[in-house]
């Protein structure tokens, strides 16, 4: 039965090949992300442990929780006397000591470098020839007093010469500094991060920390292993420090790159999943047909004496054979796919990391696990279904494989799947106590439910949804109109399971453009809601911090009324780490707030220790105008706010954190305090003189740049349609891979209807009757599909909606209409090769074919 598998193959190897193509395109996503990943995870791996490799332990700040990544928190800075202290214990041969942050420096534009999301990274160089630094000197020399050095990429792509001043900001106005050097580090490119070298004492300037470290990296004595001087260090230590070997502080640094790796490779792995489950889709239905086709082969098979079984067992060969190739050919494909990736990232702004391309053992078993189990489980039930052939049915012309004796539930059972599925994302959205894990859990089986429900009772749907969407056809197409639309309604299960893979894709688009939509429409109404100032000042990429001297430079502009800040950092509340936010007085004159309790008077009234609330804040909390609230920072101070206002957010959401008190209070507690937002009033609003003054004021700050209303609308509304793009583009495998299906689909009906085909041509119909009919039937299941998806994709992002409290239900319609179209253009592409094929046909060799 292999050698009837094999032949059978053989026979059949173009329906072989675009079966094969959907789990190809499924497996590349799958072996693509894990080489990405993988790549990218190895590439920082070597960045740490090259900073590291000099070092046996190092020394820093201890905050007095965990602080996240981007909330303008920091940890405390050590006393540089402490390095003296430090070089004088007995097991240590040598240590030094830096500081670092963050540093853009200023392009040949005049703005701060920012590729997309990478570091700006600035630190100091104590001794260029020193065993702890990790960078090589490309050109020139080692930063002195005055200096500064640059990554190479940075200088080749700025055209930077040695001896130029180059502009570099941190917490100040921009400071010009010679080209000393141009670095690299040792092993790895750096992707799109920057690099400013300084020596310590320039450093210390730049970033405020004058007598100050931040870091204190230390070398072992020959003999003393590397924790034993972190035990003998940790002695010694004052409060607010810790000492972590070599090791651990590389982990440590790696901690917050391993969160984005995680969530990459769970994005991208996500929508190989989708790829992969249209795929089977398209496999079940191919595989349907294909059998139909081939009663009278099976039954002959049957018929000499082969048992169900063996039946059975040369089908699920060939869908082994096909699985095992289609996955190999997708593991390869997803080498290329890596490389593209990174090729995006890099066009997008944002360069990752690269030492090259890793494929693991990993990368290949799971893969070719994923390909081959997918295809076998797809293939499954029109496998079975084939060993009920009977043997009569091989002298039989036109016999049908029979109904299974389920088939009269298959109604029931669809509506019933259907509600289990909507019951699991409901549960997942709204049921009280469950993690983040049970939440995606019970949403992504419950959708996985619902796709497949819907799918199996489309068919019901299908003669009601051909009528009306192929009326246009047969009132444009006359008779080839007229034959699409009975022939789509000829085999309803056949046709809902071809545009049940569109209907997946389309639907998850449909559920990203909704959610876009209203994201962007509740974001537009809180800015409109809140934005009373003339002017915005945010940073270049929009949500990095910027100094606080920003904003006073800017009150020196002509013009400026005022201008209202708003600070941004992180403290320990009711025991979780917690964004809260720091206002100046004048702040009620930039941003209109709808209190519950108080008044725009809370602004100016705050005073050293007075803070307002949002009223979620507030009911979690049980807090009133009165009630204290005790927080942290993270240098341990202990600070007692009592409530002297309760807000209530936009639900596009607010600038503000979920506990806000004065800016005296947070200059006096957080160290190197930054603005998030800086709001400008100028008499005579928005004109183009108060633009130029605003911009002027600002110049020598190039990362930080003045916006209408409009303006940053505009720039913060940005970064989300670029991800929605990237959804887009994404969600696009899984509409190619269901294109494949519908090509397949009328591939093999052109097989099974050659003779009807052929006495249609015998009657009079002309080639290009045959072409429009074939390409009508793709249009009209292609809108099934699209009219099924964009419904299902409405109501799955209504749920969502309801669940987010931040986002308001806006419907695109715009954007459904162009679906709709790409719908039609799936259609049409995919009848290019059939009707092509259809149209070719010899009426006589059609009319005797079998």
């Amino acid at each position: 039965m292999i050698r009837v598998a094999v032949r059978g193959l053989l026979g059949r190897k173009l329906r072989a090949i675009l079966t094969a193509l959907a789990i190809v395109l499924g497996v590349a996503l799958v072996s693509g992300t894990l080489v990405l990943t993988d790549s990218i995870d190895r590439a920082f791996d070597r960045i740490f442990t090259d900073i590291r490799s000099g070092s046996s332990a190092v020394i820093s700040g201890k905050a007095a929780f965990d602080l996240t990544e981007g909330s303008g928190a920091t940890e405390p800075a050590l006393e540089q006397s402490l390095l003296q202290q430090v070089r004088a214990l007995p097991d240590v041969e040598e240590a030094e000591g830096s500081v670092d942050g963050e540093a853009q420096i200023i392009g040949k534009d005049g703005k701060a470098i920012v590729n997309g999301g990478a570091p700006n990274l600035g630190f100091s160089i104590a001794n260029g020839d020193s065993r702890f630094n990790p960078l090589v000197l490309v050109q020139g020399d080692w930063p002195g007093n005055g200096d500064v050095v640059v990554d190479k990429a940075t200088a080749d792509d700025q055209g930077l010469q040695l001896g130029q001043k180059v502009g570099v900001q941190a917490l100040g106005p921009v400071e010009y500094l010679r080209l000393s050097g141009i670095v690299d580090f040792k092993s790895v490119s750096i992707g799109g991060a920057t690099l400013a070298g300084f020596d310590l004492p320039t450093a210390q300037s730049i970033f405020d920390k004058e007598g100050k470290l931040d870091e204190i990296a230390v070398a072992a004595k020959p003999g003393v292993s590397d924790q034993q001087l972190a035990a003998e260090i940790r002695k010694t230590l004052p409060p607010n420090t810790q000492v972590q070997t070599a090791a651990q502080q590389a982990k440590t640094d790696a901690s917050d790159t391993d969160e984005f790796i995680s969530f990459l490779r769970t994005f991208f792995l996500a929508f190989g999943g989708i790829a992969l489950f249209v795929g089977a889709f398209v496999i079940a239905n191919s595989l349907s047909i294909t059998i139909a086709q081939r009663t009278r082969e099976l039954a002959t098979l049957r018929t000499i004496g082969a048992s169900r079984r063996q039946v059975l067992g040369s089908l699920i060969v060939e869908s082994l054979i096909v699985g095992v190739v289609a996955s190999v050919v997708g593991l390869f494909l997803g080498l290329g796919l890596a490389r593209l990736l990174f090729w995006l990232f890099d066009l997008a702004g944002f360069t990752l990391p690269n030492t090259g391309l890793l494929l693991t053992t990993r990368t290949i078993v799971i893969a070719l696990l994923v390909g081959i189990i997918v295809t076998l489980f797809a293939s499954l039930r029109p496998a079975i279904r084939a060993t009920r052939v009977p043997p009569i049915a091989a002298v039989r012309e036109g016999a049908e494989l029979p109904e299974s004796r389920w088939a009269r539930f298959r109604t029931p059972g669809a509506i019933l799947v259907t509600a289990i599925g909507f019951v699991a994302i409901v549960y997942g959205l709204f049921g009280s106590g469950l993690g983040t894990a049970e939440i995606l859990i019970s949403m992504g089986a419950g959708a996985v439910l619902v796709f497949i429900g819907v799918a199996l009772f489309a068919s019901k749907l299908v003669p009601m949804l051909a009528t009306f969407l192929g009326w246009p056809s047969a009132k444009v197409g006359g008779v080839s109109g007229e034959l699409a639309r009975s022939n789509a309604k000829r085999n309803p299960q056949r046709t809902a399971s071809t545009a049940a893979a569109l209907m997946i894709g389309l639907a998850l688009v449909t559920l990203v453009a909704v959610l876009g939509q209203g994201i962007r429409s509740t974001f537009t109404a809180a800015v409109d809601d809140l934005f009373v100032s003339d002017y915005a000042i945010t940073a270049q990429n929009n949500f990095s911090p910027i100094p606080v001297s920003a904003a006073e430079a800017a009150e020196k502009a002509n013009g400026v009324e005022s201008v209202a800040s708003v600070r941004t950092g992180e403290a320990l509340v009711y025991g979780n780490p917690t964004f809260v936010t720091a206002v100046t007085p004048n702040t009620a004159d930039a941003v209109a707030l709808e209190w519950k309790d108080g008044s725009q008077a809370v602004f100016s009234e705050l005073g050293a220790n007075g803070a307002f609330v949002d009223d979620g804040f507030a009911d979690d909390h049980n807090l009133q105008v009165g009630s204290p609230i005790a927080i942290e920072t993270p240098a341990g101070k202990k600070l007692d706010l009592t409530v002297k206002g309760i807000f209530e957010p936009p639900s596009g959401g607010s600038p503000f954190g979920q506990v806000t008190f004065s800016s005296e209070t947070f200059d006096a507690n957080f160290p190197d305090p930054q603005n998030l937002y800086s709001f400008v009033t100028m008499s005579g609003g928005v004109t183009p003189a108060n633009t130029e003054a605003l911009d002027a004021a600002l110049a020598d700050f190039p990362n930080a740049k003045a916006q209408t209303r409009d303006e940053f609308k505009d720039n913060q509304i940005g970064p989300l349609n670029n991800i929605l793009n990237i959804l887009y583009v994404l969600l696009a495998l899984s509409i190619i891979v269901s294109l494949f299906g519908i090509v397949n689909t009328l591939v093999l009906t052109v097989f099974e209807r050659t003779r009807e085909l052929g006495m249609l041509r015998a009657i009079g119909m002309t080639r290009r009757q045959v072409r429009r009919m074939i390409r009508y039937e793709s249009v009209i299941t292609a809108l099934i599909g699209a009219t099924l998806g964009i419904i299902l994709g409405v109501v799955l992002a209504g749920l969502l909606v309801a669940r987010i409290d931040f986002i308001d239900f806006s419907v695109p319609v715009g954007q459904l209409v162009v679906f709709a179209i790409a719908a039609i253009l799936v259609g049409i592409i995919a009848a290019i090769f059939p009707a092509r094929r259809a149209a070719r046909l010899n009426p006589l060799e059609a009319l005797q074919y079998e």
